[in-house]
């Protein structure tokens, strides 16, 4: 196909491989014709070529360039105009449970536990153009930072102003960090209603069980992923506020509830994973947006233009002039 142009038929230009064959023709028929006078010298002559006998041959030159342009028509050159139309036919809902609670400084992940999460979970949301998606912070008790809203400016904003405060009271209150979530979009309309729910703790605090939470998803039905974030043995973590208010770090002993969360995952048809470092951690965002498409429908259309019919009167108009140079100025030679 030329830049812009394609040839429906392109068995016609086969018929090129007549071309050389046709040539071949006329020049052993023009030497056959061409009658031959022998003479012992001719000196005695002044020889003058006819520039109509050499002109003559454009004639032929003129059918070879008419039949080349006829079989080009015949191979269907078209232009080609593609446009397209997406369209997205399912939409998703979710909510991020993200974990403030002091834990979440330890430095296993780089730079610590929460900003390592604030940065994989900005880039999965920068990758779902299409769904709705809320933030809800927990520790001791949970709140929404923001509801779910298809505006990704708010969403990453959000994202991006979560850190640890010692408003929010201690302790990880899961049972309450889904709950919320729960009810941040259990009224929501979409076909798929998602909840990825981090922790790097167990559930010591709240008043809701994290039982009742899932039996309320399931009710819902809203799919839960679940991540425990930490790696396995002690981590660097803080142990206490220095009269700077900076933190004091030390070696801490990492414990989250892994059966908790896998059994909060089974129960809703999402998936638990274990993130111990910052790719991990990635990965397992990836592998949630896998699982976690959106449909969308995609429309071309196609517009084509036929290039064939300029060839063609362009190959009349040659066969026209050589019939009315053979009619008149060639005339004679017929």
């Amino acid at each position: 196909m030329l830049e812009g142009i394609e040839f429906l038929n392109k068995e016609f230009f086969w018929l090129f491989l007549l071309l050389p064959l046709l040539m071949l023709w006329y020049v052993l028929k023009h030497n056959k014709q061409t009658a031959e006078l022998k003479m012992s010298t001719i000196k005695g002559f002044k020889i003058t070529p006819s520039r109509l006998t050499k002109a003559k041959h454009v004639l032929f030159v003129l059918r070879l360039l008419a039949l080349a342009l006829i079989i080009t028509a015949l191979a269907r050159p078209r232009t080609v105009d593609v446009s397209t139309k997406t369209k997205t036919t399912r939409g998703i809902d979710i909510v991020i449970a993200i974990d403030v609670s002091a834990s979440m400084l330890a430095k296993d992940l780089l730079p610590n536990r929460l900003e390592a999460l604030k940065k994989v979970a900005s880039e999965f949301i920068k990758g779902r153009p299409n769904d709705r998606i809320g933030i809800v912070e927990y520790a001791g008790e949970s709140y929404t930072k923001t509801p779910i809203t298809s505006d990704k400016a708010i969403v990453l904003r959000a994202l991006n102003e979560i850190k640890y405060n010692t408003i929010i009271e201690g302790g990880t209150a899961i049972g309450s960090g889904l709950a919320t979530s729960v009810n941040r979009i259990k009224d929501s309309k979409a076909k798929s209603k998602v909840i990825i729910l981090l922790t790097d703790g167990v559930n010591n605090a709240g008043f809701i069980d994290p039982k009742i939470a899932s039996e309320l998803a399931v009710e819902y039905d809203i799919k839960v992923y679940t991540i425990g974030i930490g790696t396995n043995g002690t981590a660097l973590s803080p142990i206490g506020i220095l009269p700077n208010g900076q933190f004091q770090y030390g070696r801490q002993q990492v414990e989250i509830d892994e059966a908790l969360l896998k059994d909060i995952s089974k129960v809703t048809g999402g998936k638990y994973f274990r993130a111990d470092n910052n790719k991990k951690l990635a990965a397992i965002y990836d592998e949630i947006n896998k699982l976690e498409k959106t449909d969308v429908e995609e429309f071309k259309y196609y517009n084509y233009e036929e290039k064939y019919r300029p060839l063609v009167l362009l190959a009349f108009g040659l066969l026209l002039i050589e019939f009315l140079l053979r009619s008149t100025v060639f005339r004679s030679f017929n």
